[in-house]
Protein backbone atom coordinates (compact mmCIF):
# COMPACT_ATOMS: atom_id res chain seq x y z
CA UNK A 1 0.00 0.00 0.00
CA UNK A 2 1.10 3.29 -0.67
CA UNK A 3 0.66 6.28 1.42
CA UNK A 4 0.95 10.00 1.10
CA UNK A 5 1.04 13.63 2.87
CA UNK A 6 -1.35 16.35 1.07
CA UNK A 7 -1.51 19.89 2.67
CA UNK A 8 -4.28 22.21 2.06
CA UNK A 9 -5.36 25.21 3.56
CA UNK A 10 -9.14 25.95 5.58
CA UNK A 11 -10.41 28.64 6.56
CA UNK A 12 -12.76 29.00 9.99
CA UNK A 13 -14.74 32.54 9.95
CA UNK A 14 -15.32 32.05 13.75
CA UNK A 15 -13.26 30.22 16.79
CA UNK A 16 -13.32 26.35 16.55
CA UNK A 17 -12.83 24.32 19.22
CA UNK A 18 -10.08 21.17 19.02
CA UNK A 19 -10.55 18.79 21.43
CA UNK A 20 -8.56 18.86 24.33
CA UNK A 21 -7.13 22.94 23.53
CA UNK A 22 -8.31 26.54 24.23
CA UNK A 23 -10.88 27.95 21.47
CA UNK A 24 -8.75 28.75 18.61
CA UNK A 25 -9.60 31.98 16.80
CA UNK A 26 -10.73 32.84 13.69
CA UNK A 27 -8.77 31.92 10.54
CA UNK A 28 -6.76 30.21 7.64
CA UNK A 29 -4.53 27.18 8.79
CA UNK A 30 -2.56 24.59 7.18
CA UNK A 31 -4.01 21.23 7.61
CA UNK A 32 -1.65 18.10 6.45
CA UNK A 33 -4.00 15.03 5.97
CA UNK A 34 -2.13 11.13 5.91
CA UNK A 35 -3.71 9.33 2.84
CA UNK A 36 -3.16 5.43 1.88
CA UNK A 37 -3.84 4.34 -1.67
CA UNK A 38 -7.28 1.99 -2.54
CA UNK A 39 -6.33 -1.05 -4.53
CA UNK A 40 -8.60 -0.82 -7.52
CA UNK A 41 -8.50 -2.02 -11.06
CA UNK A 42 -9.88 0.32 -12.85
CA UNK A 43 -8.51 4.05 -11.28
CA UNK A 44 -6.07 5.10 -8.42
CA UNK A 45 -8.13 6.31 -5.33
CA UNK A 46 -6.91 7.42 -1.57
CA UNK A 47 -8.39 6.94 1.45
CA UNK A 48 -7.93 10.11 4.15
CA UNK A 49 -6.55 8.43 7.43
CA UNK A 50 -5.55 11.14 9.37
CA UNK A 51 -5.06 15.14 9.97
CA UNK A 52 -2.95 17.40 11.67
CA UNK A 53 -4.14 20.69 12.30
CA UNK A 54 -1.15 23.49 12.21
CA UNK A 55 -1.21 25.60 15.39
CA UNK A 56 -1.13 28.84 15.39
CA UNK A 57 -3.58 29.98 12.44
CA UNK A 58 -1.19 31.42 9.38
CA UNK A 59 0.22 35.30 10.16
CA UNK A 60 -0.84 34.63 14.54
CA UNK A 61 2.49 34.90 16.37
CA UNK A 62 2.77 32.13 18.74
CA UNK A 63 5.71 31.02 20.97
CA UNK A 64 4.63 27.45 20.31
CA UNK A 65 3.93 25.91 16.65
CA UNK A 66 2.39 22.45 16.84
CA UNK A 67 0.41 19.61 15.11
CA UNK A 68 -2.16 18.76 16.32
CA UNK A 69 -3.79 15.23 15.26
CA UNK A 70 -8.04 15.25 14.22
CA UNK A 71 -9.88 12.62 12.69
CA UNK A 72 -10.87 13.64 9.20
CA UNK A 73 -14.34 12.92 9.73
CA UNK A 74 -14.37 15.32 12.91
CA UNK A 75 -12.87 17.94 11.05
CA UNK A 76 -14.85 17.61 8.18
CA UNK A 77 -17.87 18.65 11.16
CA UNK A 78 -15.85 21.35 12.63
CA UNK A 79 -15.62 22.93 8.78
CA UNK A 80 -19.33 22.31 8.03
CA UNK A 81 -20.37 23.75 11.05
CA UNK A 82 -18.84 26.70 10.77
CA UNK A 83 -19.83 26.90 7.11
CA UNK A 84 -23.57 26.57 8.35
CA UNK A 85 -22.65 29.41 11.23
CA UNK A 86 -21.38 31.28 8.51
CA UNK A 87 -25.03 31.27 6.32
CA UNK A 88 -26.99 31.61 9.15
CA UNK A 89 -25.05 34.64 9.96
CA UNK A 90 -25.46 36.06 6.50
CA UNK A 91 -29.16 35.56 6.45
CA UNK A 92 -29.63 36.75 9.41
CA UNK A 93 -27.48 40.20 8.56
CA UNK A 94 -29.39 40.41 4.82
CA UNK A 95 -32.62 40.45 6.72
CA UNK A 96 -31.59 43.64 9.08
CA UNK A 97 -30.45 45.29 6.10
CA UNK A 98 -33.71 44.98 3.62
CA UNK A 99 -36.06 45.14 6.44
Amino acid sequence: MTSRTTQITVRFSSPFLLPGFEPQPAGAYRVDYDEESIDSNSRLAWLRVGAFVHLPAIGMQGSLQQMVPIEPAKLDALLEQDRANSARFANTQGRRQSG
